[in-house]
């Protein structure tokens, strides 16, 4: 029986301390970090909030948020800056890492500001991936041609 007790004041001492430690970013702010092959675009910046868009769903990053890790799906990234102004940046892929220290490592593909897209190239890029979706002989030609579509549209969405 003194063993038992023993063990258990054991146990129970390791599982306070393991319960007092926090499993989430601290609040007071956020660091960003967010990247393409071509370009840093923000570099260990401090920002209010980011919104991405996942394959798992749209989501909204705050101090604080949950640790996660999550696939970039082609659409639009807004970065909320400190000062209140907001940027916009098509991404075409990438990942998002949220990390427990409040720091936030978006590397993308591609990734151009919103602004400078032309609709009418988007729209242009759209049809000609249909026909090579409606011409594609092999199951990688059409992979090929669909993930293009998929960009396209999201690139008209966010054009608009």
């Amino acid at each position: 029986m003194a063993l038992t007790r023993s063990a258990l004041r054991l146990f129970s001492g390791r599982f306070t301390q393991a319960c007092q430690v926090r499993g989430y970013a601290d609040a007071s702010s956020m660091s960003l970090t967010f990247a393409a092959p071509s370009q840093v675009l923000y570099n260990n910046i401090s920002v209010k909030q980011v919104d991405v868009p996942s394959f798992s769903g749209s989501f909204g990053i705050l101090p604080a948020h949950v640790p996660t890790l999550a696939v970039l799906k082609p659409g639009v990234v807004t970065v909320f800056e400190n000062d209140g102004s907001t940027k916009k940046f098509f991404v075409s892929s990438g990942t998002v890492t949220i990390n427990e220290d409040s720091t936030v490592q978006l590397l993308a593909e591609e990734a151009v500001p919103v602004d400078t897209l032309d609709i009418s190239a988007a729209r242009e890029l759209l049809a000609q991936s249909q026909s090579q979706l409606a011409s594609a002989s092999s199951d990688v030609a059409k992979a090929e041609a669909e993930i293009s579509i998929e960009v396209s549209e999201a690139l008209i969405k966010a054009c608009e």
